[in-house]
């Protein structure tokens, strides 16, 4: 790990203190660290061929006609990307579902749309976390190997 050193304004730093003690951070080097992770996260997430994977959620309004219908057709036509689903019944009429998903973050994206810009679904996130490539040589205790894919 190597040290740098940085020039921030008063106001700036006052903010980040305050973030870092909100949430809990041992040190501001904890807190900035965080911050550029998600930035260069963020950053990441602009090659829409960047491997990734994702948690969608979305509240929707089962008593809608046929969207229930049109959100297991949209989920079953990008099989390829999910990994699992839960569903919760909130009330008479809602329903939360949350669908775990692996593949391109373009791909992801666009099956997020699908989902999301349906009538009667509201309240949708989409939190992408870039993945590395895992069919790098490493060793656990002692005995190299690769697990080849993502």
């Amino acid at each position: 790990m190597e040290r740098i050193t940085i020039t921030i304004d008063d106001g700036l730093l006052e903010s980040i203190d305050a973030l870092a003690a909100r949430r809990g951070y041992a040190s501001r080097s904890e807190a900035i660290r965080d911050m550029l992770r998600d930035a260069a996260k963020q950053d990441q997430m602009t090659d829409g061929a960047a491997q990734c994977v994702a948690s969608l959620s979305y509240v929707y309004d089962h008593s809608m006609r046929d969207l229930p219908q049109r959100l297991v057709e949209a989920q079953h036509a990008h099989h390829d990307l999910g990994i699992a689903t839960t569903h919760v019944h909130f009330d008479h009429d809602h329903c939360l579902e949350v669908a775990l998903l692996r593949g391109s973050a373009e791909a992801i994206q666009r099956h997020a749309d699908s989902l999301t810009a349906q009538r009667g679904v509201s309240y949708a996130h989409l939190h992408l976390i870039p993945l590395t490539r895992a069919d790098q040589p490493h060793s656990h205790d002692g005995h190299g190997h690769a697990h080849g894919g993502l």
